[in-house]
Protein backbone atom coordinates (compact mmCIF):
# COMPACT_ATOMS: atom_id res chain seq x y z
CA UNK A 1 0.00 0.00 0.00
CA UNK A 2 1.63 3.55 -0.96
CA UNK A 3 1.82 6.70 1.08
CA UNK A 4 -1.13 7.56 -0.85
CA UNK A 5 -2.97 5.27 0.04
CA UNK A 6 -2.67 6.09 3.64
CA UNK A 7 -3.46 9.55 3.74
CA UNK A 8 -6.76 8.53 1.53
CA UNK A 9 -7.95 5.94 4.15
CA UNK A 10 -6.08 8.83 7.04
CA UNK A 11 -8.37 11.67 6.08
CA UNK A 12 -11.66 9.23 5.25
CA UNK A 13 -11.95 7.68 8.52
CA UNK A 14 -9.07 8.66 11.17
CA UNK A 15 -10.20 12.38 13.41
CA UNK A 16 -7.79 14.74 12.60
CA UNK A 17 -6.08 15.66 15.79
CA UNK A 18 -2.65 15.25 14.17
CA UNK A 19 -1.05 17.53 11.79
CA UNK A 20 1.74 15.25 9.69
CA UNK A 21 3.68 15.35 6.32
CA UNK A 22 5.47 11.97 6.02
CA UNK A 23 4.58 7.92 6.71
CA UNK A 24 7.66 6.26 8.45
CA UNK A 25 7.60 2.36 7.80
CA UNK A 26 11.03 1.25 8.82
CA UNK A 27 13.45 2.07 11.16
CA UNK A 28 17.02 0.64 12.33
CA UNK A 29 19.05 1.98 15.18
CA UNK A 30 19.30 6.07 14.60
CA UNK A 31 17.62 6.18 11.07
CA UNK A 32 14.15 5.55 9.94
CA UNK A 33 13.19 5.43 6.27
CA UNK A 34 9.58 6.24 4.74
CA UNK A 35 6.89 5.08 2.42
CA UNK A 36 8.88 6.33 -0.65
CA UNK A 37 12.14 4.99 0.53
CA UNK A 38 13.88 8.28 1.93
CA UNK A 39 16.32 7.88 4.69
CA UNK A 40 16.41 10.10 7.85
CA UNK A 41 18.39 10.76 10.76
CA UNK A 42 15.87 10.89 13.76
CA UNK A 43 16.75 13.80 16.02
CA UNK A 44 12.94 13.41 17.25
CA UNK A 45 13.22 9.70 18.06
CA UNK A 46 9.08 9.38 19.08
CA UNK A 47 9.50 12.15 20.83
CA UNK A 48 12.10 11.16 23.08
CA UNK A 49 10.50 7.88 23.04
CA UNK A 50 13.06 5.44 20.86
CA UNK A 51 16.29 5.75 23.71
CA UNK A 52 17.54 2.75 22.59
CA UNK A 53 17.20 3.69 18.63
CA UNK A 54 14.64 1.71 16.62
CA UNK A 55 14.58 -1.73 16.72
CA UNK A 56 17.68 -2.24 19.24
CA UNK A 57 18.37 -6.33 18.88
CA UNK A 58 18.39 -7.12 22.21
CA UNK A 59 14.74 -5.29 23.16
CA UNK A 60 13.74 -6.48 20.01
CA UNK A 61 15.07 -10.30 21.23
CA UNK A 62 13.09 -9.40 24.68
CA UNK A 63 9.71 -8.97 22.61
CA UNK A 64 10.22 -11.76 20.63
CA UNK A 65 11.16 -14.29 23.21
CA UNK A 66 8.20 -12.85 25.78
CA UNK A 67 5.52 -13.06 22.97
CA UNK A 68 6.20 -16.58 22.07
CA UNK A 69 5.60 -17.24 26.01
CA UNK A 70 2.68 -15.07 27.43
CA UNK A 71 1.35 -11.57 26.05
CA UNK A 72 -0.85 -10.83 28.51
CA UNK A 73 -2.49 -12.76 31.71
CA UNK A 74 -4.00 -9.37 34.02
CA UNK A 75 -2.91 -8.03 37.59
CA UNK A 76 -5.18 -10.68 39.13
CA UNK A 77 -1.79 -12.87 38.83
CA UNK A 78 1.92 -11.92 39.17
CA UNK A 79 3.41 -11.40 36.41
CA UNK A 80 6.34 -12.24 34.52
CA UNK A 81 9.30 -9.51 35.20
CA UNK A 82 7.06 -7.33 37.10
CA UNK A 83 8.70 -7.64 39.96
CA UNK A 84 12.13 -7.21 38.66
CA UNK A 85 11.42 -4.27 37.15
CA UNK A 86 9.65 -2.98 40.18
CA UNK A 87 12.72 -3.40 42.12
CA UNK A 88 15.15 -1.85 39.24
CA UNK A 89 13.45 1.35 39.28
CA UNK A 90 13.66 1.03 43.00
CA UNK A 91 17.28 1.04 42.47
CA UNK A 92 17.60 3.53 39.73
CA UNK A 93 15.60 6.69 41.62
CA UNK A 94 16.19 5.89 45.35
CA UNK A 95 12.85 5.68 46.63
CA UNK A 96 10.70 3.01 48.13
CA UNK A 97 7.53 1.06 45.63
CA UNK A 98 6.59 1.24 41.69
CA UNK A 99 3.85 1.17 40.39
CA UNK A 100 3.25 0.77 36.43
CA UNK A 101 0.58 2.68 33.65
CA UNK A 102 0.38 2.40 29.65
CA UNK A 103 1.65 5.90 29.47
CA UNK A 104 2.55 9.13 31.17
CA UNK A 105 -0.12 11.13 30.98
CA UNK A 106 -1.99 7.63 33.07
CA UNK A 107 1.45 7.92 35.28
CA UNK A 108 0.90 11.64 36.10
CA UNK A 109 -2.88 10.38 36.85
CA UNK A 110 -1.50 7.93 39.15
CA UNK A 111 0.74 10.12 40.85
CA UNK A 112 -2.38 12.94 41.20
CA UNK A 113 -4.47 10.36 42.83
CA UNK A 114 -1.62 9.31 45.07
CA UNK A 115 -1.23 12.51 46.12
CA UNK A 116 -5.05 13.11 46.99
CA UNK A 117 -5.32 10.29 48.71
CA UNK A 118 -2.54 9.86 51.02
CA UNK A 119 -2.28 14.05 51.80
CA UNK A 120 -6.14 14.24 52.27
CA UNK A 121 -5.45 17.95 50.17
CA UNK A 122 -7.43 18.96 47.20
CA UNK A 123 -5.09 21.65 45.58
CA UNK A 124 -2.35 21.33 43.30
CA UNK A 125 0.65 23.54 41.86
CA UNK A 126 2.18 23.53 38.44
CA UNK A 127 4.19 25.87 36.53
CA UNK A 128 3.52 27.67 33.11
CA UNK A 129 4.88 26.12 30.01
CA UNK A 130 4.70 22.59 31.81
CA UNK A 131 2.96 19.55 29.65
CA UNK A 132 1.49 16.68 31.91
CA UNK A 133 -1.07 14.72 29.66
CA UNK A 134 -4.10 15.00 28.05
CA UNK A 135 -6.02 13.05 30.20
CA UNK A 136 -8.54 14.88 32.83
CA UNK A 137 -6.55 15.29 36.02
CA UNK A 138 -3.14 15.27 34.33
CA UNK A 139 -4.83 18.18 31.53
CA UNK A 140 -5.79 19.90 34.84
CA UNK A 141 -2.06 20.26 35.67
CA UNK A 142 -1.42 21.67 32.32
CA UNK A 143 -1.45 25.29 31.91
CA UNK A 144 -1.26 25.91 28.14
CA UNK A 145 -4.89 27.44 27.66
CA UNK A 146 -5.55 25.91 23.86
CA UNK A 147 -5.25 22.51 25.05
CA UNK A 148 -6.77 22.95 28.35
CA UNK A 149 -9.24 25.47 28.45
CA UNK A 150 -11.99 23.29 26.28
CA UNK A 151 -12.30 20.72 28.60
CA UNK A 152 -13.03 23.27 31.58
CA UNK A 153 -13.85 22.37 34.42
CA UNK A 154 -11.12 20.05 35.36
CA UNK A 155 -10.38 18.54 38.29
CA UNK A 156 -7.90 18.81 40.41
CA UNK A 157 -7.86 22.32 41.07
CA UNK A 158 -4.73 23.82 39.86
CA UNK A 159 -2.45 27.34 40.57
CA UNK A 160 -0.25 28.05 37.31
CA UNK A 161 3.08 29.70 38.01
CA UNK A 162 6.13 30.87 36.01
CA UNK A 163 8.98 28.27 35.97
CA UNK A 164 11.53 29.22 37.89
CA UNK A 165 10.52 31.85 39.74
CA UNK A 166 10.55 31.23 43.26
CA UNK A 167 8.98 34.31 44.69
CA UNK A 168 5.64 32.72 42.94
CA UNK A 169 6.50 29.74 44.35
CA UNK A 170 6.63 30.15 48.06
CA UNK A 171 3.26 32.63 47.36
CA UNK A 172 1.43 29.82 45.47
CA UNK A 173 2.30 26.38 47.78
CA UNK A 174 0.17 26.10 51.36
CA UNK A 175 -0.67 24.07 53.91
CA UNK A 176 -3.81 23.33 51.56
CA UNK A 177 -1.73 22.07 48.84
CA UNK A 178 -1.27 18.52 48.45
CA UNK A 179 1.44 18.61 45.64
CA UNK A 180 3.65 20.87 43.36
CA UNK A 181 4.12 19.18 39.78
CA UNK A 182 7.32 20.11 38.05
CA UNK A 183 9.41 18.87 35.63
CA UNK A 184 13.12 19.01 36.03
CA UNK A 185 13.07 20.50 32.07
CA UNK A 186 10.28 21.65 30.17
CA UNK A 187 10.50 19.79 27.14
CA UNK A 188 6.95 20.54 25.14
CA UNK A 189 8.22 24.13 25.95
CA UNK A 190 10.80 24.09 23.75
CA UNK A 191 13.94 22.44 26.25
CA UNK A 192 13.24 25.60 28.86
CA UNK A 193 16.32 24.42 32.07
CA UNK A 194 15.20 26.06 35.30
CA UNK A 195 17.81 28.69 36.82
CA UNK A 196 20.05 26.68 39.39
CA UNK A 197 18.47 25.83 42.97
CA UNK A 198 15.03 25.44 41.24
CA UNK A 199 14.50 21.82 42.05
CA UNK A 200 16.54 22.65 45.53
CA UNK A 201 13.95 25.45 46.54
CA UNK A 202 11.23 23.52 45.23
CA UNK A 203 11.48 20.36 47.32
CA UNK A 204 12.30 22.57 50.91
CA UNK A 205 8.74 25.01 49.92
CA UNK A 206 6.97 21.47 49.90
CA UNK A 207 8.85 20.13 52.80
CA UNK A 208 7.89 23.55 54.60
CA UNK A 209 3.99 22.83 54.07
CA UNK A 210 4.14 19.22 53.75
CA UNK A 211 3.07 18.93 50.53
CA UNK A 212 4.50 16.42 48.28
CA UNK A 213 6.89 17.28 45.13
CA UNK A 214 6.38 15.58 42.05
CA UNK A 215 8.71 15.51 39.52
CA UNK A 216 7.19 14.61 35.80
CA UNK A 217 10.56 13.10 34.54
CA UNK A 218 8.73 11.28 31.28
CA UNK A 219 10.58 13.14 29.00
CA UNK A 220 13.02 13.93 31.09
CA UNK A 221 13.86 10.44 32.89
CA UNK A 222 15.53 7.42 31.47
CA UNK A 223 19.06 8.83 30.86
CA UNK A 224 17.77 11.86 28.63
CA UNK A 225 19.74 14.03 30.50
CA UNK A 226 22.68 11.54 30.86
CA UNK A 227 21.43 10.67 34.14
CA UNK A 228 18.69 8.22 34.96
CA UNK A 229 16.75 11.33 36.49
CA UNK A 230 17.28 14.91 35.30
CA UNK A 231 16.70 15.31 39.30
CA UNK A 232 19.91 14.02 40.39
CA UNK A 233 21.72 17.29 38.81
CA UNK A 234 20.40 19.28 41.39
CA UNK A 235 20.95 15.92 44.21
CA UNK A 236 17.16 16.73 44.65
CA UNK A 237 14.80 13.73 45.73
CA UNK A 238 11.38 13.85 45.18
CA UNK A 239 8.49 12.22 46.83
CA UNK A 240 7.24 11.06 43.51
CA UNK A 241 8.55 10.37 40.30
CA UNK A 242 6.65 9.77 36.88
CA UNK A 243 8.44 7.98 33.94
CA UNK A 244 7.04 6.97 30.69
CA UNK A 245 8.64 7.80 26.79
CA UNK A 246 12.04 6.24 26.68
CA UNK A 247 11.34 3.21 29.66
CA UNK A 248 10.61 1.01 26.65
CA UNK A 249 11.76 1.93 23.44
CA UNK A 250 8.58 2.49 22.43
CA UNK A 251 6.43 0.82 23.58
CA UNK A 252 3.86 1.83 25.86
CA UNK A 253 4.38 2.16 29.14
CA UNK A 254 4.77 4.52 32.04
CA UNK A 255 5.39 4.38 35.80
CA UNK A 256 5.53 6.18 39.14
CA UNK A 257 8.13 5.56 41.82
CA UNK A 258 7.30 7.04 45.13
CA UNK A 259 9.38 7.22 48.14
CA UNK A 260 9.14 4.76 51.00
CA UNK A 261 5.88 5.04 53.29
CA UNK A 262 4.10 6.59 50.44
CA UNK A 263 1.95 3.92 48.32
CA UNK A 264 -1.68 2.92 46.85
CA UNK A 265 -3.58 0.44 49.47
CA UNK A 266 -5.41 -2.71 47.76
CA UNK A 267 -8.09 -1.31 45.59
CA UNK A 268 -7.27 2.42 45.55
CA UNK A 269 -5.59 2.13 41.58
CA UNK A 270 -5.41 -0.23 38.97
CA UNK A 271 -5.14 -0.85 35.74
CA UNK A 272 -6.31 -4.19 33.32
CA UNK A 273 -2.65 -3.50 30.83
CA UNK A 274 -0.42 -2.04 32.78
CA UNK A 275 2.55 -3.64 33.76
CA UNK A 276 1.55 -6.86 31.33
CA UNK A 277 4.67 -9.73 30.87
CA UNK A 278 5.37 -7.98 27.24
CA UNK A 279 5.92 -4.38 28.77
CA UNK A 280 8.01 -5.76 31.82
CA UNK A 281 10.06 -7.73 29.36
CA UNK A 282 10.70 -4.76 26.88
CA UNK A 283 11.43 -2.28 29.72
CA UNK A 284 13.57 -4.70 31.18
CA UNK A 285 15.60 -5.27 27.86
CA UNK A 286 15.80 -1.16 27.63
CA UNK A 287 16.85 -0.27 30.78
CA UNK A 288 20.09 -3.02 30.11
CA UNK A 289 20.76 -0.88 26.47
CA UNK A 290 20.30 2.49 28.68
CA UNK A 291 22.58 1.19 31.10
CA UNK A 292 25.57 0.62 28.55
CA UNK A 293 24.98 3.66 26.83
CA UNK A 294 24.59 6.60 29.93
CA UNK A 295 28.02 7.16 30.35
CA UNK A 296 28.05 8.89 27.07
CA UNK A 297 24.87 10.67 26.98
CA UNK A 298 26.58 13.94 28.24
CA UNK A 299 29.33 13.36 26.15
CA UNK A 300 27.33 13.39 22.84
CA UNK A 301 25.30 15.67 24.09
CA UNK A 302 28.32 18.72 24.97
CA UNK A 303 29.04 17.78 20.78
CA UNK A 304 25.47 18.35 19.44
CA UNK A 305 25.23 21.31 21.40
CA UNK A 306 28.48 22.87 20.68
CA UNK A 307 27.78 22.48 17.06
CA UNK A 308 25.41 24.98 17.46
CA UNK A 309 27.44 26.85 19.96
CA UNK A 310 26.52 30.86 17.94
CA UNK A 311 22.96 29.78 18.11
CA UNK A 312 23.00 29.60 22.32
CA UNK A 313 21.75 25.99 22.19
CA UNK A 314 19.97 25.32 25.59
CA UNK A 315 20.82 21.31 26.43
CA UNK A 316 21.42 18.98 29.31
CA UNK A 317 22.57 15.87 27.63
CA UNK A 318 21.10 15.01 24.60
CA UNK A 319 17.65 17.14 25.21
CA UNK A 320 18.23 20.29 23.14
CA UNK A 321 16.53 23.57 22.35
CA UNK A 322 17.36 26.06 19.68
CA UNK A 323 14.95 29.46 19.88
CA UNK A 324 14.28 30.03 15.68
CA UNK A 325 11.36 31.74 16.18
CA UNK A 326 8.45 32.43 13.76
CA UNK A 327 10.33 30.21 11.02
CA UNK A 328 10.43 27.16 13.53
CA UNK A 329 8.25 25.10 11.07
CA UNK A 330 9.85 25.94 8.29
CA UNK A 331 12.98 24.70 9.37
CA UNK A 332 11.51 21.15 10.66
CA UNK A 333 10.01 21.22 7.19
CA UNK A 334 13.19 21.54 5.09
CA UNK A 335 15.20 19.91 7.37
CA UNK A 336 12.96 16.93 6.81
CA UNK A 337 13.11 17.41 2.97
CA UNK A 338 17.18 16.65 3.88
CA UNK A 339 16.89 13.84 5.93
CA UNK A 340 17.02 15.38 8.94
CA UNK A 341 13.90 14.65 11.69
CA UNK A 342 13.43 17.59 13.70
CA UNK A 343 10.65 18.81 15.90
CA UNK A 344 9.35 22.53 16.46
CA UNK A 345 8.30 22.54 20.10
CA UNK A 346 6.55 25.66 21.77
CA UNK A 347 7.01 29.54 20.91
CA UNK A 348 9.27 29.01 18.00
CA UNK A 349 11.65 26.47 19.85
CA UNK A 350 13.69 23.92 18.12
CA UNK A 351 13.35 20.19 19.91
CA UNK A 352 16.29 18.03 19.34
CA UNK A 353 15.94 14.23 21.27
CA UNK A 354 17.55 11.80 19.03
CA UNK A 355 17.97 8.26 20.46
CA UNK A 356 20.69 7.86 23.00
CA UNK A 357 22.52 5.46 20.83
CA UNK A 358 23.57 8.15 17.92
CA UNK A 359 26.84 8.18 16.68
CA UNK A 360 28.98 11.38 16.93
CA UNK A 361 28.95 11.11 13.12
CA UNK A 362 25.17 11.18 13.30
CA UNK A 363 25.68 14.10 15.34
CA UNK A 364 27.88 15.55 13.11
CA UNK A 365 26.04 14.89 9.88
CA UNK A 366 22.65 16.03 11.39
CA UNK A 367 23.84 18.89 12.93
CA UNK A 368 25.54 20.05 9.89
CA UNK A 369 22.28 19.53 7.71
CA UNK A 370 19.91 21.49 10.73
CA UNK A 371 22.53 24.08 10.72
CA UNK A 372 22.80 24.70 6.79
CA UNK A 373 18.82 24.95 7.13
CA UNK A 374 18.68 27.19 9.75
CA UNK A 375 21.11 29.57 7.75
CA UNK A 376 19.00 29.77 4.53
CA UNK A 377 15.88 30.05 5.86
CA UNK A 378 16.73 32.65 8.89
CA UNK A 379 19.99 33.99 7.25
CA UNK A 380 21.86 33.49 10.41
Amino acid sequence: MTEKNYRELDAAYYMPAFSRDIMITRGSGSRVWDADGNEYIDCVAGIAVCSTGHCHPHVVEAIQKQAGELIHCSNLYYIPGQGELAKRLVGITGLGKAFFSNSGAEANEAAIKLALVRTGRKEFVSFIGGFHGRTCSSLACTHKPAIREPFMPLSPPCSYIPYGDLDALSRAVSDTTAAVFVEPIQGESGVIIPPPGFLKAVREVCDDHGALMIADEVQTGMGRTGRWLACEHERVVPDIVTLAKGIASGFPFGAIVAREGLAFGRSEHGSTFAGGPLACATALATLDVISDVLPLVEKKGDLFAGLFSDLAPRHRGLMIGITIGENCGAVQKACAERGVLVNCAADGNLRLVPPLTISEDEIRLAAGTIRDVIADICHV
